[in-house]
């Protein structure tokens, strides 16, 4: 009996407690159901904006010189004279005498074929004037009798000899006027030396190399473009002239400092690289070295690598965004009129480091969310910031490498 007291009782507590809870537990109110809050996700948006400016192409060149020239030595002799301004570097004028060659042999030379000259023509008025005395020396004898003298009778023939002497008499004249002048070493522009290979008492032969010049009026830069940039550009026909100059912008680092340069396209070379498969574009750079008077800009060396923004043609009517407002997939996350986020597929025309350019789906005043969203979900409340500053252009003179018409649809969506 006690046994089985000990193996009821605590099996009758255990149900008496559960019984006791259970009875609690009912006659405690439920407690009230409330939904969990939702939190609007915080994100940045900019309006976007139908553009109105221009595309630009981005190339690369290195700056040369328009005119470059070689001086090499006409006659022969020692040199006896040389500039200061014929060294390394050294600017000088159109006409400035670089270097002379010893001109005495030359002027010796000139002085013969005047003597020569002069000679020519006493025998060339000699002849004349004995074939005058033949001619009326035969009208005398022969009267009014109509017979004509021969060619031989008036000394025709010696007339001739004497005038042919006398042309040569003239050209020996001129070529010893060409060769005095060319002891002078001169070219007919303002340029700069860019080395200089003789020196003072060097004897030189006709053909020796003085050293090289160039024109300092004008630089080329040769712009290399892809068949996808010559789609957002209007540059000129091979062999035309353009009815109005494409502008370019230059910008490099001389000296560590950022300097800028304008210049134009005035020519297409009419050859694509098999090679590469570009096409150049050559811009002109006036005044590079900046001597004239009113000039605005820097210094602009020749062998300068520069860095070159060309207008293209108008880019009204598309959208360009921040690289990073675009996703992988091609969407481009909205904040609806309701605060909630809304998806669009759009096409991107082209893309540039800093700038995408899209079509379709996207309208002007729609907000694009800027804030990267990792898991976005359509219709997910959202808490709009201040919208950041649009993409007007405003801070980007000119908008990059993108187009308009309708043959720009196929054109890649990346930057080369």
């Amino acid at each position: 009996m006690k046994r089985w007291i000990k193996v009821a009782l605590p099996i009758l507590l255990i149900v008496i407690s559960i019984i006791a809870f259970n009875m609690l537990v009912s006659g405690r109110p439920a407690p009230e159901r409330r939904e969990p809050p939702q939190t609007a996700l915080l994100v940045d948006t900019i309006a976007a904006e139908a553009s109105n400016q221009r595309f630009e192409v981005a190339s690369q060149g290195t700056v040369r010189p328009r005119t470059r020239t070689t001086l090499v030595a006409e006659v022969s002799g020692s040199i006896v004279e040389i500039s200061d301004n014929f060294v390394a570097g050294g600017f000088f004028e159109a006409g400035e005498v670089l270097a002379r060659i010893d001109p005495s042999d030359y002027e010796s030379e000139l002085l013969r074929a005047q003597a020569e000259l002069a000679s020519a023509r006493a025998r060339l008025s000699d002849e004349e004037s004995r074939s005058e005395q033949a001619r009326r020396d035969w009208s005398r004898m022969h009267g009014e009798s109509g017979r004509e003298p021969s060619p031989l009778v008036l000394r025709l023939p010696q007339v001739q000899e004497a005038e042919a002497s006398v042309q040569a008499a003239e050209a020996a004249v001129q070529r010893a006027q060409r060769n005095l002048e060319r002891t002078r070493i001169r070219l007919p522009y303002d340029g700069l030396v860019r080395e200089r290979n003789a020196d003072l008492g060097q004897y030189v032969n006709t053909g020796t190399n003085l050293g090289v010049a160039f024109a300092i009026d004008v630089a080329e830069v040769r712009l290399p473009l892809t068949d996808r940039d010559l789609a957002f550009l209007d540059l000129p026909r091979p062999g035309f002239e353009p009815d109005t100059p494409v502008p370019v912008r230059l910008t490099a680092r001389p000296g560590g400092q950022v300097s800028a340069w304008n210049a134009e396209i005035i020519r297409t070379e009419a050859v694509v690289e098999e090679t590469t498969r570009l096409t150049h574009a050559v811009a002109h750079i006036r005044d590079p070295y900046a001597l004239s008077e009113g000039s605005d800009h820097s210094p602009l060396q020749m062998g300068t690598f520069v860095n070159a923004r060309i207008q293209g043609r108008s880019a009204a009517g598309l959208i360009a965004l921040p690289r990073s407002a675009v996703r992988e997939d091609g969407r481009v996350l909205i904040a609806d009129a309701d605060d909630r986020l809304a998806m669009r597929e759009v096409h991107v025309v082209r893309s540039t480091p800093e700038t995408v350019y899209v079509t379709n789906s996207l309208y002007a005043g729609d907000r694009v969310i800027t804030t990267a969203v990792p898991a976005p979900v359509p219709g997910l409340s959202l808490r709009v910031r201040e919208d950041a500053s649009s993409t007007d252009g405003q801070d980007e003179p000119l908008l990059r490498i993108l187009g308009t018409d309708p043959s720009f649809e196929d054109a890649d969506e990346t930057e080369r």
